[in-house]
């Protein structure tokens, strides 16, 4: 199994901040009825202030080729679209368990 963890640093505050990570949370959540790779996702926002990531997700597929599988469908690149030009920065790390 691959755990798949990825951390975005927003760089809109406010409601709009606010309302993306709204809209986001729920695109991704709603991923595992159209891809059927996906064994397991959750996300969220920070809720510590003193961190500097504002949205944490964290995904489980079989497979790293599964991963690829998810982050190439469809409805996970139009999800991803939505943070696009909001981003000061990522981090992601896949590993196996």
């Amino acid at each position: 199994m691959v755990k798949h963890i990825v951390l975005f640093k927003l760089n809109v505050e406010g409601a709009e901040r606010t309302q993306l990570i709204n809209d986001f949370c729920n695109a991704i959540m709603a991923l595992p009825e159209v891809i059927d790779v996906i064994r397991h996702i959750e996300v969220s926002s920070n809720i510590n202030p003193a961190e500097q990531y504002d949205i944490a997700l964290n995904s489980s597929f079989d497979t790293l080729a599964d991963v690829a599988t998810y982050a190439t469908h469809p409805a996970h690149v139009a999800a991803a679209g939505l943070l696009k030009g909001k981003v000061a920065s990522r981090a992601c790390v896949d590993y196996e368990i």
